[in-house]
């Protein structure tokens, strides 16, 4: 079922005690826009729009500040959501929202597309001799600028740089799922921050789907769904969010009208969208187009994944460490080059036929920052959650790698530890030595194939809970699965640039606990060692 908020076309009141949300419309409407064919060019307020202005100024505190602080517009192409943000913009520019001396900044990813906002709101007040009569249009420094109320508007983009120092009163993030490395989230995190100095400011989020989860992007929106679900109670957060699910048949011309509000005002254009629905039935690409960007489907980071993300999902449930003690379990072993992860996870059959694992990560500590801001996932904020470890230097401390195994061992009854022979001798040599039950993988195609459909088919068949843990997450998003001239699979990075590692580790816990083998010598255990002296090598 699609996501939609309940509230914009259900007619229920809209809180507006002091008449501010029906100043804002009845402002709006007296606007002109080019655009418009229709006799007089009047700005054309959609009743869907209409009801997002009223839920944005009309609920207001006892003192009369405004109860929104941030408007989460998640909407398709096409339904208008710049010339709503262009409203926005000038409502407090200019309008009856404008604060003396406020500060209005639009900002995107690059500069082009920050200057899409900056236009909208150019190209009307160009177009109304009114607003033009108070509101100076510098082109060239993308600022607009009222000097009766002392108010700027000014456009910026994360590649022209961060800009602390700023005080804004309104923050219009354009396409947030674009925002990119570490130049998106500094521009983020400084255009955020500022919003607290003064009060009754606002950040207005405007947006289309995006992919993967490990974003920025998806930090917002996942916040706002929750806010619009209802699991989160939050009066200062609006979510306006129109997305269909990725399991919603996209072919059906229903669920198109009910993601795209503007279908019922004759915009998107109808005849365009079924032009692009029959070329997507025959084209993955254009598939995927359709769905994030027509449909608002956020989709997964790579399109080659060898599962549904949207079914693995469904194993998140928080692994319960406690009851985990006592049970057999495998471990697998990843070790890393310097620009990889090293993973190493735990896999614990379960009575179901399926699994539960522990995953846990590490990397250096040395230009951390970097890494993440190379490989696009927080890497800081992981090992804050503790699901990472930063090793000091530029390269995974092994000893560190070693104690981590030492306590699983010490944690929970292992029956194996499966190493990836590449780069595994420094951390192999000192747990042979303690006589614990380790092994070299078998990595031939026939038995990657194997491991590959058992852990397939434990997540499709919703018999994989791993916690949710991110890292492990991130790397089953980057799995391209290869089929070689045999017909047999075997897993491979989507990208060169993409890590797999936790999830080529899970691959071989989860492998080696479905064959249940153990290559614990029967001298471990004190119950089952034969009476006598223990004469090693014999």
């Amino acid at each position: 079922m699609p996501t939609t908020p309940s509230w914009i076309s259900d007619g229920s009141p809209i809180d507006d005690p002091l008449g501010y949300g029906e100043r804002a419309v009845q402002w709006l409407r007296r606007l002109r826009h080019p655009k418009n064919p229709a006799p007089g060019h009047a700005f054309k307020l959609d009743p869907w729009q209409e009801r997002i202005i009223r839920r944005l100024y009309g609920p207001r505190h006892a003192d009369g500040t405004r109860k929104v602080r941030r408007l989460v517009l998640l909407l398709p192409r096409g339904n208008r959501k710049t010339s709503l943000a262009a409203a926005i913009t000038l409502l407090h520019l200019v309008g009856p929202e404008r604060m003396p001396g406020g500060l209005i900044m639009s900002a995107a990813s690059a500069l082009e597309q920050s200057r899409e906002l900056y236009n909208e709101a150019a190209l009307i007040i160009q177009h109304d001799r009114r607003l033009a009569a108070h509101l100076r249009v510098k082109t060239g420094a993308s600022t607009i600028q009222c000097a009766r109320a002392s108010t700027t508007y000014k456009a910026i983009s994360a590649d022209g740089g961060v800009q602390h120092g700023k005080t804004p009163a309104v923050v219009i993030a354009d396409e947030l799922h674009v925002w990119k490395g570490r130049q998106g989230r500094d521009l983020w995190e400084a255009l955020d921050s500022s919003l607290v100095k003064t009060p009754g400011t606002l950040m207005v989020i405007a947006s289309t789907s995006g992919r993967g989860q490990e974003n920025l992007a998806w930090e917002q929106i996942d916040y706002a769904l929750k806010v619009q679900r209802g699991e989160i109670v939050d009066e200062a957060t609006l979510p306006v969010i129109f997305m269909a699910e990725k399991d919603d048949d996209w072919r059906e011309e229903a669920l198109w009208h009910q993601v795209n509000p503007g279908l019922a005002h004759g915009y998107p254009d109808i005849a365009g969208l079924r032009d692009k629905a029959r070329k997507a039935e025959h084209s993955p690409g254009d598939r995927d187009g359709f769905q994030q960007f027509n449909l608002n489907v956020w989709l997964d980071k790579s399109t080659s994944s060898f599962v549904d993300m949207t079914v693995y999902d469904e194993g998140k449930a928080p692994v319960d460490l406690e009851a985990l003690k006592g049970r057999p379990c495998w471990l697998g072993v990843d070790m890393s080059t310097t620009t990889d992860l090293t993973a190493v996870v735990a896999a614990f059959p379960d009575e179901d036929g399926g699994f539960t694992v522990v995953p846990h990560v590490f990397c250096p500590a040395d230009n951390i920052r970097g890494r993440a801001d190379r490989d696009g996932v927080p890497y800081p904020a992981w090992e804050r959650a503790g699901r990472l470890t930063a090793t000091p230097g530029n390269v995974v401390d092994y000893q560190a790698v070693v104690d981590h195994i030492r306590h699983l061992v010490g944690t929970f009854d292992v029956r194996e530890i499966a190493f990836d022979r590449a780069l595994a001798q420094p951390v192999m040599a000192p747990l042979v030595e303690e006589r614990l039950p380790v092994i070299e993988m078998d990595l031939s195609v026939k038995n990657q194939a194997a491991g590959l459909n058992t852990l397939e088919r434990a997540i499709v068949g919703r018999q994989f809970r791993h916690g949710g843990h991110p890292a492990l997450r991130w790397c089953m998003e980057n799995v391209a699965v290869y089929v070689g001239f045999s017909g047999l699979r075997t897993m491979h990075k989507g990208k060169s640039t993409d890590r797999i590692d936790a999830a080529f580790a899970c691959w071989m816990a989860v492998q080696r606990a479905s064959l249940g083998e153990s290559n614990r010598s029967i001298y471990d255990d004190e119950k089952k060692r034969p009476s006598g002296p223990m004469i090693w090598g014999m």
